[in-house]
Formats: structure tokens, C-alpha cells, sequence
């Protein structure tokens, strides 16, 4: 099969990330066990998804590592002109769910292995192939740490994310709570005798605002100075509770996750969101004692750093000609792979601007560049 065949099967698994993606990874496996290659997988907790990882070539250290995720976004709620599921071209673009974010590269690293054994290289290319990216990058750091154990160390990680194949050699840190205010239930016209979930939630949220206001006004360091915007942002995307207008609260739920950049300490920005929970709290509490405040970590990604004569970066220079910096706000399983002591960056086709957009697309012109890449990765691994 070649990468265009590998993408049309990948898209038609919906591995939106609430639901399982082992039809996938079933597929992906036997794809590769066709060239004789072994795959290991990595469950989660209920067992109903998986990472994938290989090796490809002869046991040494020194190889290279593809990683890319396999779910998806939602459909639901977008006005598509095509089947979601079903890689349509047009125009000089290949539209699909997750053609761009990120099956595209999945199907470019998979095209690659035949490649690689047809070559005979001299170094392994690694397939890292995760799930639940989409969600918080939960699925990748189980599977790292497998891989740490039973590979031969890689030299480099090309995190495939969609950056117009150039190098991308640092993103911001994304961290989340979820938070459950607990309280108290009267009629609206005896507020004072009860305890207003929602209403003592969003001092939290005001707080997030007033962390987002000094942060602006900071002057930036050199390395947030990289970045748009140039500073950690704290965020709340979605709210619930109330059970009607005229009585309090018994419940809010939101959540409050931040986009540290690099060099900032998230320790600071949760000492400072548990203080101030705390004392939003005891307010609460000084009216009716039960109430309280619940909070629950979501998820967890470190920012990557840039590196200093990185090994990923320089080995991705040179097979693209691309020697400009560039940074990114969103965040990526790079930083959990630099984590682990892998020389990281992030290098894929097509345009972050596209991903979990209706009617996602990936240009051909991208995708052709993806092949190429690969190409020359293969060159590189056979010297």
C-alpha cells in the first residue's frame, strides 16, 4: 500500500477519542506484521484503547522515532460538505477527519516501513503510534516508558504534528483541573442562608482573568518572547450547574487548565490556584460547613524546550533546509518524549489552522513534502 492507500484506511477508523480506537491498531498491526515487523502494544486502564510501537530494522541504538496519535475530534455540531470519515480530494487538498491532525503523518510513517526494510537500514525507524492525544496526551507517557525499556534508545523523536514540515522546536506546557464547587440548595430570596455554587465559582474563574491580566503586562522573557502570546494564559472553557434561576447553586463544574511557556514553574501557577481555592472555600464553609470545593488534575504535558545543539533539530534541518526557529502555543507529546531524555521536535504536514476545523483538509503539496521527508529520513538511516 502506499502512504495515499494507508491514509484513506486510517481516516475510515473513527477513533474520535471517546470511543475505542483497537479497530485501528488491530489494522495497523497486521499491516506491519505483513512486512514482517512485531508490534508491542500499551493498554489503558479498561483496556479498550492502545498505543502501538515498533522497531524497524536491526536492534541498535542510534534510530529515529515517528510519533503520532490516532485519535480525533469530534464531528458532531460542524457542517461538513463531505462524509468526515471518507478522504475526498479536491482542489488540491485531501479533506477528512484527522487528514491533517495528525492521520496524515501516521500514514506518511507507515508508507515508510517497507521503505526502510527494502534499504536495509543500518538504523532502526521506530513507530510510536498513541491515543487519547486529544484529551490531554494521556496515552503517550504509558507507552514512552515501554519504550524506554524494551527499544534500543533513538538518537532523535519527529513528533509529526501538523507545522508545514518545518522544525518546530518548542511549545508551551498545557495543564488542567477540573473543578467541582459543592453547595448549598435554598430559594434565591434567602441567597444569604445559602451557599451559591456557581456564584463562588467564578471568583475562581475571576482569578484566572486577573492571572491573565498581570501576565500580560509582564515584560516577557527571551523564550516567551518566541511565543503568541508571549505569556502563560490560564483558561476556562466550559461551565455547568445551577438547577434553576430563583435557588442557589448546589453545583458548578468547570475547569481551569494553563499554557505555561517554557522556563515558567507550574508549581507556582497551582500553589497559587489551590491558595486561592482555599480560601474561597472557607468562605463557603463559614456559611454552611459541608460545602466544598473539589479539585481533580485532567491532564498534564510538559512544554519542549529548546534544545541546545539538539540532535532532532539538526537531523530535521537537514533533511528539510529549514533553518529558521519556530515555536508553537499548543502543546504536543514532544514535551513528554524530551521528558524521558529523547531529543524531540516536531516536524508534519500540513497546517495547525485546519485541525478539528469542518471540512479538515491537507494539501497534497504537504503531504507530497511528507514523502519526501520520509524518503530522505530512510536515506539517512541506510548510510
Amino acid at each position: 500500500m502506499d502512504a495515499r492507500a494507508i491514509l484513506d484506511k486510517l481516516v475510515s477508523f473513527k477513533t474520535v477519542s471517546n470511543v475505542s480506537n483497537l479497530d485501528l491498531i488491530d489494522w495497523v498491526e497486521d499491516y506491519l506484521k505483513g512486512h514482517g515487523v512485531i508490534a508491542t502494544r500499551v493498554y489503558n486502564e479498561e483496556g479498550n484503547k492502545a498505543s502501538l510501537y515498533a522497531n524497524v530494522g536491526p536492534d541498535v541504538a542510534g534510530g529515529v522515532v515517528l510519533s503520532g496519535h490516532t485519535d480525533v475530534v469530534p464531528v458532531e455540531g460542524q457542517a461538513w460538505d463531505t462524509d468526515p470519515f471518507t478522504v475526498v480530494e479536491k482542489d488540491g487538498k485531501l479533506f477528512g477527519r484527522g487528514t491533517c491532525d495528525m492521520k496524515g503523518f501516521d500514514a506518511l510513517a507507515l508508507a515508510a516501513v517497507p521503505l526502510a526494510l527494502e534499504r536495509g537500514v543500518k538504523r532502526p525507524l521506530q513507530i510510536a503510534l498513541s491515543y487519547d492525544e486529544e484529551v490531554g496526551c494521556l496515552g503517550a507517557p504509558p507507552m514512552i516508558a515501554e519504550m524506554r525499556k524494551h527499544l534500543p534508545a533513538a538518537s532523535a523523536v519527529v513528533v509529526g504534528e501538523p507545522s508545514m514540515m518545518k522544525a518546530v522546536s518548542g511549545h508551551k506546557g498545557g495543564y488542567g483541573w477540573w473543578i467541582h464547587v459543592h453547595g448549598f440548595e435554598v430559594h434565591s430570596s434567602l441567597l444569604h442562608t445559602g451557599v451559591n455554587a456557581i456564584m463562588y465559582g467564578v471568583k475562581l474563574i475571576e482569578w484566572a482573568n486577573q492571572i491573565n491580566d498581570a501576565n500580560i503586562a509582564a515584560t516577557p522573557s527571551p523564550i516567551a518572547a518566541q511565543f503568541d502570546p508571549p505569556f502563560t494564559t490560564a483558561h476556562t472553557g466550559k461551565i455547568w450547574g445551577g438547577t434553576a434561576h430563583n435557588i442557589t447553586a448546589k453545583d458548578c463544574e468547570f475547569g481551569i487548565d494553563f499554557r505555561l511557556v517554557p522556563g515558567d514553574d507550574i508549581a507556582t501557577y497551582r500553589d497559587a490556584l489551590f491558595a486561592r481555592v482555599a480560601e474561597v472555600e472557607a468562605a463557603m464553609q463559614a456559611v454552611v460547613p459541608e460545602t466544598r470545593i473539589e479539585v481533580t488534575e485532567r491532564f498534564h504535558v510538559p512544554p519542549l524546550q529548546p534544545e541546545n545543539d539538539g540532535e532532532a533539530e539538526r537531523l530535521v534541518r537537514q533533511l528539510t533546509g529549514d533553518n529558521a526557529t519556530h515555536v508553537v502555543s499548543y502543546g504536543t507529546e514532544a514535551g513528554q518524549f524530551q521528558e524521558k531524555d529523547y531529543s524531540a521536535i516536531i516536524c508534519g504536514p500540513g497546517d495547525i489552522a485546519q485541525a478539528h476545523q469542518p471540512n479538515e483538509f491537507l494539501e497534497v503539496s504537504q503531504f507530497e513534502a511528507g514523502q519526501a521527508f520520509m524518503a530522505k529520513l530512510v536515506d539517512h538511516l541506510a548510510e
